[in-house]
């Protein structure tokens, strides 16, 4: 199976790679392929993989930390360990700390999420977007409600992690070339901070501390092996690097909801992350017993922004209340004709008819799993692609057509024809306005020489300001 569909992705690509040297990039009929889902990466980032001791193709896995708006990029090297690859300054993350619980809360989703080819999207409204494939069976499993929470370009969130779109870019083309490598899907690790004893001693107040200690779990066991820790989940909480009892001839079977199996961790995880536990519990008590400073719980805002955004935006915004109105309707634009022939077959979905539907509340508008090119180079069909939204009846309308890429004109302008997700559904009570407090004791950012060099201005398309008139 797998030798199968990495004969199928290197076919495509050799003949991607053929066609798309070709003046244009377009199909048969005019219409332009979505060429940025295929962009080379950079001969710097080539240069860096390579003195790393990376393959190109190897595969990887991201890590995001909401207070250090920070993602990072780890990739394989040839002894078969995780190595930092890159880190990447958020340009902007909504909602507070803590995970995504109901539609409409505008946070950003904690935890561990699994990518897929069918959940990457090069024909997203936001230049490219991975999703994330919350809810997973933990969210599920524990009553958590969302749907369409992206990476994606264009500097501009309502639940989502967005970054500048030179940014996805590459970092979509680096999980592409892990597909192409024979990776058959790619892990995101979402946590609220660094997981360090300082950072948990300044949070130990939160109601969300018992969900942050155990997906530390899952971080000690990634950062004392550089290996991707298997994820299951049973009796509603994560389990990490579970293995059969010794003897045992039955395989495990975890159900989210049931309770867990018996099962037993190899040694030389265990050993090596409950010593890190040990030290790091440690520490946690002197910071406490020292009366370190406590941050508050709520800061009043909606979301960060990396230093180096904040330096070209200003301060962010303290969060909003959305106005009470009805259900909100936003109309599906018309589709682009779709591209004929063996290319086209890969990049362009089905032409449907338009069709009105409730906005979604919980993404940047009308964003979907890819129907296109991944989907047909794997035809990988995700146990977490979503449905279409639902209508005020319970009826399901038609799934969002794929759009036209923007020529680099039309950027500046995209402010006013981007559709905004409105409220959904029945109006809701709107929540008591948050405390506006600032964070205080955030710690200040980390200093790497792996961030971005020449960070993207902010255009107007990603005006934060503009972006707060929804429900998240």
């Amino acid at each position: 199976m797998i030798r199968a569909s990495l004969a199928r992705a290197l076919t495509a690509s050799a003949v991607l790679a053929g066609a798309l040297t070709l003046a244009g990039c377009y199909g048969d009929d005019g219409y332009e392929l979505p060429t940025r889902a295929m962009k080379e990466l950079s001969p710097q980032m080539l240069a860096s993989i390579e003195q790393k001791g990376m393959p190109k193709d190897s595969p990887i896995l991201v890590r995001i930390f909401k207070e250090e708006s920070e993602l990072e990029v780890w990739k394989q090297d040839t002894t078969g360990h995780f190595q930092l690859l890159k880190v990447y300054p958020i340009c902007r993350w909504s909602g507070d700390l803590g995970p995504k619980v109901k539609e409409g809360d505008r946070q950003a989703p904690e935890g561990y999420y699994t990518i897929t080819p069918a959940l990457m999207n090069p024909n997203s409204n936001y230049y490219l977007a991975i999703n994330t494939g919350f809810p997973n069976a933990f969210d599920r499993a524990n009553d958590r409600h969302g749907a369409f929470l992206m990476i994606h370009g264009d500097c501009s969130s309502r639940g989502c992690y967005a970054m500048t779109d030179e940014q996805i870019g590459e970092i979509y083309s680096l999980a592409r070339e892990s597909f192409l490598g024979g990776q058959q899907s790619f892990q995101i690790q979402a946590y609220p901070f660094r997981m360090t004893p300082a950072n948990l001693a300044r949070h130990r107040t939160n109601p969300n501390m018992a969900f942050w200690k155990m997906i530390k779990e899952g971080n000690d066991h990634f950062e004392v092996t550089h290996l991707e820790p298997k994820v299951d989940v049973c009796d509603r909480h994560y389990v990490f690097d579970a293995a059969p009892p010794p003897k045992s001839s039955r395989p495990l079977v975890f159900n989210a909801s049931s309770r867990c199996p018996a099962f037993v961790v190899a040694p030389e995880i265990a050993g090596a992350a409950l010593e890190k536990q040990r030290n790091d519990e440690a520490q946690f008590a002197q910071l406490v017993r020292g009366n370190s400073p406590v941050a508050p719980v709520r800061t009043g805002l909606d979301g960060g922004s990396n230093s180096v955004f904040l330096a070209q935006t200003g301060p962010i915004p303290p969060a909003r209340v959305p106005p009470p109105g009805g259900t909100a309707v936003a109309e599906i634009p018309a589709q682009p004709p779709a591209a004929s022939g063996f290319l086209g077959s890969l990049f362009a979905s089905k032409p449907a008819a338009p069709a009105t539907r409730v906005a979604a509340t919980d993404s940047e508008p009308q964003e979907q799993h890819a129907g296109g090119f991944f989907g047909r180079l794997f035809s990988s069909n995700s146990t977490d692609a979503k449905p279409a939204a639902e209508t005020a009846t319970g009826s399901t309308t038609a799934q969002k057509p794929a759009v036209r890429p923007k020529p680099k004109s039309e950027v500046a302008k995209s402010e006013e024809r981007k559709p905004e997700p409105q409220q959904a559904n029945a109006a809701k009570p709107a929540a008591p306005p948050q405390q506006q407090e600032a964070n205080a004791y955030a710690p200040a950012p980390a200093k790497n020489g792996n961030l971005l060099q020449g960070a993207q201005p902010v255009v107007p398309a990603g005006n934060f300001d503009s972006r707060f008139g929804g429900s998240q």
